[in-house]
């Protein structure tokens, strides 16, 4: 750039004009009736009841794998049996063992009554 058009460049005011204005949209009937479109709602389904025998080996097959499909899956279980008294104590520890063996020692509480 030479000198003179520095000059010029320079006592020339600089004049900035601000962006047109844009009109203001104009609502509908249409718009107005259209909501926000809402954010999605998370929902929690519990399942409890009891399960015959026939239908044990299909439920992790069918309904796990279902239940699978959606987030935090938590599955909780109850089991009730009764015994003959004079077994109770080596039934126990065999359960026990089982439950070590499956890794759920900690997990699944044992609770005796009469």
């Amino acid at each position: 750039m030479t000198k003179a058009k520095a000059k010029a460049l320079k006592s020339k005011p600089l004049i900035v004009e601000p962006p047109p204005e844009e009109p203001p949209e104009e609502k509908t009937k249409e718009t107005e009736k259209l909501p926000e479109e809402p954010q999605p709602e998370r929902t929690t389904l519990r399942l409890s009841g009891t399960l015959p025998p026939e239908v044990w080996n299909r439920l992790g097959t069918k309904l796990i794998t279902k239940l699978r499909s959606g987030n935090n899956l938590k599955i909780e279980v109850g089991f009730s049996v009764s015994i003959d008294a004079k077994l109770g104590g080596s039934f126990e520890t065999e359960l026990r063992q089982i439950l070590a063996d499956l890794g759920l020692a900690d997990k699944i509480r044992m609770e005796k009554s009469q």
